[in-house]
Parts: C-alpha cells; sequence; structure tokens
C-alpha cells in the first residue's frame, strides 16, 4: 500500500441531525486516536468516548470506531468518529482532525483510494455515485448488484475467455512452422462466437441499465384538444396541467418527474401542433417541435374519434414514436377499441384510466425495464466501450477466416483493452480525475 497523506471529511449531509459522522482515512492513524480520544479504539468495535481539543476539553461525546488496514473502507486506516449532528460540531471535529495532521478530502477521494488500493474496481466504484444517485427503486438495485461485483465478474469472464484465445492465436503463429493449421480449427470459431454472444448479452443488460440511470425524456405531442395535458396528469397522478375544451390552451412546455415501473421519466406535455394561431402560440408549437426532436420517446396523442393524427406532421422516427389513441370512451364502437390494443397504437381513455396501465408498459419497455432484475446501472462508456470491443471480435473472427493468425490476436488485444478500460485496468488518469471528481464530499 503506498502511503499517503491522511484526508478527512463529513460523511453525513450537512446541517442538523440526531447524528453527524466525521470519516478519516490514512497510512497510521495511532497519533491521531491518541490524540483525539485519548487511546486507539479497539479495531471493529463502537466505543464511547469524548473527543477531545487541544487543550483536552471535550468538543462533543460519542462513538468511534477503528478499521485498521486493510480491512477497511479504504484499505488505509480507518477511523469513524459519530458525533451529535450539529454544524458547529461537526465543523470542530473536522477542524481538530485537520490540526492533528489531516487535510479535508476531494469529492470522492475515499471512494478513489478504494480503487487505488485494490479494495474495488472502477466499475464498483462508479457504483457508488449511482446508488447514490439513484432516482428509482429498480436504479438502486441495479446500482447494488454492479456495485457488489456481478458486472465487473461478467466482464473478467469475458476477458479471460479472449485472452485464452489470444494465447492460442500466438502459439500458432509461434509454432506456424509445424505445419498445423490452428485457425482451421472450428473451435476457435465457435469460441470467438461464444464470446461475441456473450459481449452482446452483456451489451443489452448494459443498455437497459444506462436508461435506468440516465432516465427518459419523454415528450407528449399532438394536435390541440387530443388529450395532452389530460394524459400528464393521468400519469402524475396529479392536476399538474390545465386542462379546458378551449384549443391551444397550452401555450409552453410543462416538464415533471414521474417513476414507471422503476423507470425515472421526465415528462413534458407540450402546444398542439397546427397551421396558424396566433404569435404566441406559433412559438410554442416551434418548441413543441424542437422538445420532440430532442426527446427519447414521443407520445404522439390523437383522437380516437378523428379519422386522421399528426404523426407525419411532427416528423418523428418510428423507433422514438408510440401513437397513443386517445377518448376511447366517446367512441362510437369502444369495443372495437379495446384499451391498450396497440395496432396502429395504444388506446387509451385519459379521462377515465383505461388502457393507461398498458401505456406505462410499453414506456418501459421502450426504456429496456424487461421484468426481472437483469439490467447493470452501466454508464455511456461501458456502453461505448462493449460496443468497440464487440467489434474488434467482429474483425477477429474475419480475420481468422482470411487465415491471418497475428491480426486476429492484435483484433484481440484491443478487446482485452476496451474490457479492461470498463474495470480500470487500463484507464488513464485523466478519466479516474473526471469519473471521482463526480462524487460526494466523504465518500
Amino acid at each position: 500500500m503506498v502511503r499517503r497523506e491522511t484526508i478527512a471529511a463529513l460523511a453525513t449531509p450537512p446541517g442538523r441531525g440526531g447524528i453527524g459522522v466525521v470519516r478519516v482515512s490514512g497510512s497510521d492513524l495511532a497519533e491521531l486516536a491518541e490524540h483525539l480520544v485519548g487511546r486507539l479504539p479497539v479495531a471493529r468495535r463502537a466505543e464511547l468516548a469524548d473527543f477531545l481539543d487541544a487543550d483536552g476539553s471535550a468538543i462533543d461525546q460519542g462513538l468511534v470506531l477503528f478499521f485498521p488496514a486493510p480491512h477497511s473502507l479504504t484499505g488505509e486506516d480507518v477511523i469513524e468518529i459519530q458525533g451529535h449532528g450539529g454544524p458547529v460540531v461537526m465543523d470542530r471535529l473536522l477542524t481538530r482532525v485537520c490540526e492533528l495532521g489531516a487535510r479535508i478530502a476531494r469529492p470522492g477521494e475515499f471512494t478513489e483510494r478504494a480503487f487505488l488500493n485494490d479494495k474495488i474496481d472502477l466499475a464498483q466504484a462508479e457504483a457508488v455515485a449511482d446508488l447514490i444517485d439513484s432516482a428509482s427503486t429498480r436504479a438502486a438495485r441495479s446500482a447494488m448488484r454492479s456495485l457488489g461485483g456481478e458486472f465487473s465478474a461478467r466482464v473478467e469472464e469475458i476477458d479471460r475467455a479472449v485472452l485464452d484465445l489470444r494465447v492460442y492465436l500466438e502459439a500458432a503463429i509461434d509454432f506456424a512452422e509445424e505445419e498445423i493449421d490452428f485457425l482451421a480449427e472450428s473451435d476457435v470459431h465457435e469460441r470467438l462466437a461464444g464470446v461475441e454472444t456473450a459481449i452482446n448479452s452483456l451489451l443489452a443488460e448494459s443498455a437497459r441499465g444506462e436508461a435506468l440511470r440516465e432516465g427518459l425524456d419523454v415528450v407528449i405531442a399532438g394536435a390541440p384538444n387530443v388529450g395532452k395535458s389530460s394524459l400528464l396528469n393521468r400519469l402524475l397522478a396529479e392536476n399538474r396541467a390545465i386542462v379546458t375544451d378551449i384549443p391551444g390552451t397550452t401555450r409552453d412546455l410543462l416538464s415533471a418527474d414521474v417513476e414507471i415501473e422503476g423507470v425515472p421519466v421526465r415528462l413534458t406535455d407540450t402546444a398542439g401542433v397546427r397551421v396558424g394561431g396566433d404569435r404566441v402560440e406559433t412559438i410554442g408549437v416551434d418548441r413543441a417541435r424542437g422538445a420532440a426532436a430532442r426527446a427519447d420517446l414521443v407520445l404522439v396523442v390523437e383522437d380516437a374519434t378523428v379519422a386522421d393524427g399528426v404523426s407525419a406532421v411532427l416528423d418523428v422516427p418510428a423507433e422514438r414514436r408510440l401513437v397513443v389513441r386517445n377518448k376511447i370512451d366517446l367512441t362510437d364502437d369502444p369495443a372495437g377499441r379495446p384499451p391498450g390494443s396497440k395496432g396502429e397504437g395504444i388506446n387509451i381513455s385519459a379521462l377515465n384510466g383505461d388502457g393507461v396501465d398498458d401505456l406505462r408498459h410499453a414506456i418501459a419497455e421502450i426504456a429496456g425495464a424487461a421484468p426481472g432484475e437483469g439490467a447493470y446501472l452501466a454508464r455511456k462508456r461501458h456502453i461505448e466501450a462493449l460496443t468497440a470491443a464487440c467489434g474488434h471480435v467482429a474483425s477477429a473472427r474475419t480475420r481468422v477466416v482470411e487465415g491471418f493468425g497475428d491480426l486476429a490476436a492484435e483484433e484481440l488485444r484491443q478487446v482485452q483493452d476496451r474490457l479492461g478500460a470498463i474495470v480500470g485496468a487500463t484507464s488513464v488518469d485523466d478519466l479516474l480525475g473526471e469519473i471521482f471528481a463526480s462524487f460526494c464530499i466523504g465518500k
């Protein structure tokens, strides 16, 4: 373990609370503990103690816990001081710890030291921040799976398979004079195909996790008076938007956050899209078009009692569009358009709620939130690395077919580089700094 400066930070939110925790990490905290509480506490046992100022007077009284290296959060000696959670008390404790040789930790520095001391890998470190920032229960569960090492274990399993193939291919190069055609072995092709399948499977799960982490930007669009604002209110389960029978009531964008089947979703109601209208309404329509162009998903609301909708006017690509046929409660033949029936769209009644649960499920499906707990809370860089790795595996398969074992081995080296970047085995300092700087102080 590399000897580093002693760091300290408040590990609980600032402000008043029942308990406040000051966390300290360093290579040797025995002397600091002696001055702060009069002794080195017994390892991994909560002890009642007075927290002493420089003159020997008590700053506060509370619990102190000592976790000796390497069996601690950071892999270094760690002391946690649990006092009364007032800002003055916590500030005095932090000041005292700094007088004893510590400095205030940078954001994420405790987790960074855990990574540098091989307590966790980079994907697990990112999962710490993702767990803290989770916007839904499903996202928190997925973050815990990554923090527990499941995602990293999958990456490392693929990496081992790639390494075995590299060794095999490089052996084929070294023993070329033996006239053994290693590349003709069907086993090589099957193993490469297996690696490609494994990466694609992990990529699919990671893509679902990215949606859980980032959330889904959903825009509700359509002609005036088709029930867009009513649908927003129904999905939010509250009357957020003004609803009237007057076309053009909504003039500006109205956004609200909601959780739909475990997926964090930002819903945006927009002005009705039509030609004409006054200047203010025209500005609203322009904003509606802009919001639809940027959205992950556009709910194109149509009036089920009217033959023609406005899908073409909005010009939203099919992969980002979900047609919602509202007002089925007003149709002459409700049986012909049952709630939730997809056909040309999902049929609903925003007024009475028919079909809205089917719509919620469809939104969650589009976000990739399949039933079960199969997603890891992956980040964009993980998706990019896995995508690049899959491309290199495909290239390696081509090189094997062509008989170029050396080029195939090089492609597999590139695969390992991409996989290594996910867990931090091949990460550069700039990337590490960017990742840990996004953490809160005290983690």
